[in-house]
């Protein structure tokens, strides 16, 4: 079986251009306006000229009103009928994704359950290193929060200890403070004759 020319361009590189805003990860200027007026000229699809013409919209909430984001700036959506074409789209390529699949399995079953042993046996290692990895970083990241939480109690008893410390200072100074009041108190006072 050939491999269709549409399948062997999907896997082909392109060159990357500036990014705008994108629907299902590609360009809407780009990309989505042109097919989708291509496809309006050829009549294959009914998208309404102000869909085209005006393709992001200002988000409104149930009472009419402009909705904000949790930053503060207006959302922005895509017009409706775009994004209704766009799923469409996205949903019949996943059906060829998976009718070519298929047919490639049904033709070539030896072929493609070689591939996947190939690919289940070089994966193997990669899986088998990231496990470990993620074995130490996992322990790494417990060390690190125990010593963290040690930190933080033993700066809580450090500080509590301060403060009783000085709590203790304090009232050792009232105490000194209150004697040396009482011993004033105490003695005779000298008559200062005119």
């Amino acid at each position: 079986m050939e491999t269709p020319s549409y399948i062997k361009s999907l896997l082909a590189p392109s060159v990357k251009k500036p990014q705008g805003r994108r629907v299902w990860s590609i360009d809407l200027e780009t990309h989505w306006l042109p097919f989708f007026t291509a496809t309006n000229t050829q009549g294959d699809t009914v998208i309404p000229p102000e869909a085209l013409g005006c393709p992001l919209r200002l988000a409104y909430d149930k009472a009419g009103a402009v909705r904000f984001s949790n930053t503060g700036s207006p959302v922005v959506r895509v017009a409706k009928e775009l994004a209704d074409n766009v799923r469409l789209v996205r949903d019949n390529f996943s059906a060829n994704l998976l009718a070519y699949a298929g047919s490639v399995i049904r033709d070539n079953p030896e072929g493609y359950k070689a591939q996947i042993a190939l690919a289940h046996k070089a994966g193997e290692a990669i899986s088998q290193h990231d496990k470990a990895e993620l074995v130490l970083a996992v322990k790494a990241k417990r060390e690190a929060e125990a010593i963290a939480k040690a930190n933080a109690k033993a700066e809580a008893i450090a500080k509590a200890n301060a403060k009783a410390e000085a709590e203790a200072v304090a009232e050792a100074k009232a105490v000194a403070e209150a004697k040396n009041k009482a011993e004033a108190n105490r003695k005779p006072r000298e008559l200062v004759h005119a």
